[in-house]
């Protein structure tokens, strides 16, 4: 049975599709961000900044989740010092952060739409895939084993992988080369503008997927805008 929906509008938007996808060389792999793109993650975040900055007397915004998200643990929390004039340090800020994370995630943690079915759809054309995200790694395998992907996906690249995190594109020039490809045969799919500005930079082929933390980013130089994980134009690129 296909994975690909069946309804009314799918013809007409699968010849759209077409028209779009012409990227210059088949996909023959797939790198995911994780936070906000895999998972619901960034909500959690912004409850997470909320509770910090509240402890401090202070409210976190929409404007510093934009500056932060995407960003490896340190330089998002050295970001939020800048901002804020805060009086603490990344390392302060990360354990009080993953104490506070930790409290919220059993109950909140879910896998974002269509990741599921997409999972099941790389499986069925066989195509290499891993997670390429700024987090770091004890949090990305707990977190993916949770909501029951992690088994799904064949590696994991961390910001703790790669001399400098995203927007530069040194963790998704690493993915490709752990999949043994150019980076152009592979599929990009983020969330972020600095996610995004770092899988357009490597070369690949970048695909936005934003959810509401993040509609507003910049996604200037990605492939195309996707509705969510389930949007038939990432099934017709991949199929294709």
């Amino acid at each position: 049975m296909s994975l690909i929906p069946e309804n009314e509008n799918y013809q007409a938007q699968s010849f759209a599709a077409q028209a779009l996808l012409e990227w210059r060389t088949p996909i023959a792999a797939v790198a995911f961000d994780m936070d906000g793109l895999m998972l619901n993650t960034e909500q959690i975040y912004f409850d997470v900044g909320q509770a910090i900055l509240q402890r401090r007397g202070r409210s976190f915004t929409d404007a510093l989740q934009r500056g932060m998200m995407g960003l490896p643990g340190t330089k998002a929390f050295e970001f939020l010092i800048a901002a804020e004039n805060l009086d603490a340090t990344p390392e302060e800020l990360t354990r009080e952060s993953d104490e506070i994370f930790s409290a919220l995630l059993p109950d909140r943690l879910q896998a974002m739409p269509g990741l599921h079915s997409l999972l099941e759809f790389l499986d069925r054309l066989s195509l290499p895939r891993c997670v390429a995200t700024s987090s770091r790694r004890v949090f990305a395998e707990s977190s993916l084993a949770m909501v029951g992907v992690l088994s799904q996906v064949d590696f994991i690249v961390t910001a703790e992988d790669v001399q400098h995190g995203k927007p530069a594109p040194d963790i998704y020039l690493l993915a490709a080369q752990k999949m043994g490809i150019s980076p152009e045969e592979m599929l990009v799919l983020e969330d972020s503008q600095h996610g995004s500005r770092a899988g357009v930079a490597s070369g690949a082929c970048t695909v936005a997927v934003p959810g509401d933390h993040s509609r507003n980013h910049d996604f200037s130089g990605t492939f195309f805008i996707a509705s969510s994980l389930a949007d038939p134009r990432i099934l017709t690129l991949l199929g294709s």
